[in-house]
């Protein structure tokens, strides 16, 4: 008998794992960069004006706008920068939401954000990333904006979720089961995409099952294995990304969605993506949904009351690059590496677009 072979084929762990490495407990990265009270106090007040805006209490649009995904830090906080003195200029007529996406989710391969990879070259030094998604956040903040991300999985919100306003659960996770229990004990207003055929079943039930008390297997501050109970989110929402079946942003659409909602009990307002596959992935068609959906709200369609916000697409330069972690190459500054994105200057007319439709709106003007 060969004792080796016998040996090896008793193993029946991990055979498919190369290495396991370490990273911080999310207890020590949060004493390392922590959140002060002035900080702590833009992102209370941004959940409570979101949660506001989704209920109807304030009338204002919320806009969540940004990046589609953080991979230079610089540039984004430049980007952070002049959406802050926008969002100050439109505050009147605009909740306005800092995009700041750094999970990626990938139909194959690909640069799965800047927490996996924020090297952009394969090199995937998640506790770098971690830090550096940390400290956009503090920066943000500090501008007084508040923040909004997707959560893509269920570690890394225990290493940032302190810091966001706003969560957002993508198409391709909306029925799944873990994302659904990780909402539930979420701290923030959390939305829902529809699926990625366009259906809105899945979204529903996740915004039913996300506000109801759930157990399950998570972590803790200290990095433990721990069984964690929640109590509900009763801010979760719908929002309307289009799908394979087509657009899903028109006023009929949006009302439809709406009334759904309302037979099911939960929040009949909603969030429409101008993005995605409401747009084709084009940023130029983007800015013309934007602004049709800026015609739905002066509009005397009944969905103009049941459209509570709208999610961009936005960084200092139009469209996107291709980007090659295993043959990086040098990087046009300020645009995107992974969906088109609108370039600043547009943003800023959309912007004041959706600021006039919304004053329209508030006054019935």
């Amino acid at each position: 008998m060969n004792l080796t072979s016998t040996k090896h084929s008793n193993r029946t762990s991990d055979l498919r794992v190369s290495e396991f490495l370490p990273l911080p407990a999310p207890a020590d990265l949060l004493a390392e960069l922590p959140l002060t009270d002035e900080l702590a106090g833009v992102v209370s007040r941004g959940r409570e004006d979101i949660r506001a805006v989704l209920n109807g209490a304030d009338d204002r649009l919320l806009v969540i706008v940004g990046p589609c995904s953080i991979h230079d830090p610089v540039a984004g906080l430049e980007y952070a920068a002049r959406l802050a003195a926008a969002a100050e200029e439109h505050r009147s007529d605009l909740l306005v939401v800092l995009r700041a996406y750094f999970e990626k989710p990938r139909t194959t391969v690909g640069w799965k954000g800047l927490i996996n990879d924020p090297r952009l070259d394969g090199s995937h030094d998640i506790a770098t990333g971690l830090f550096a998604a940390r400290r956009f956040l503090i920066a943000a903040a500090e501008l007084g904006l508040p923040t909004g991300t997707e959560f893509l999985e269920p570690i890394s919100p225990q290493y940032v979720a302190d810091l966001v306003s706003w969560g957002a659960i993508g198409a391709r996770t909306t029925e799944s089961q873990i994302h659904r229990q990780l909402v539930s004990g979420l701290s923030m207003p959390v939305g829902f995409k529809n699926g990625t055929d366009g259906s809105l079943q899945i979204a529903v039930d996740a915004c039913d099952a996300a506000s109801a008390p759930q157990s399950f297997l998570g972590i803790d501050g200290a990095g433990r294995a721990s069984m964690v109970r929640t109590a509900g989110n009763p801010d979760t929402h719908l929002i309307l990304r289009g799908g394979s079946s087509g657009p899903n942003y028109s006023a009929p659409d949006v009302l439809a969605a709406s009334e759904t909602l309302a037979g099911k009990g939960l929040n009949p307002r909603l969030i429409v993506d101008a993005s995605h596959a409401n747009s084709g992935k084009n940023h130029h068609r983007q800015a013309e949904v934007a602004l049709e959906l800026a015609a739905t709200l002066e509009s005397g369609h009944d969905a103009r009351h049941r459209l509570a916000g709208v999610m961009l697409e936005s960084f200092l330069v139009g469209g996107a690059q291709p980007h090659d972690s295993e043959n990086p190459r040098p990087l046009t500054y300020g645009q995107s590496i992974t969906d088109k994105c609108m370039d600043w200057d547009t943003s800023a007319v959309i912007l004041e677009a959706l600021a006039a439709a919304s004053r329209r709106r508030r006054t019935g003007a």
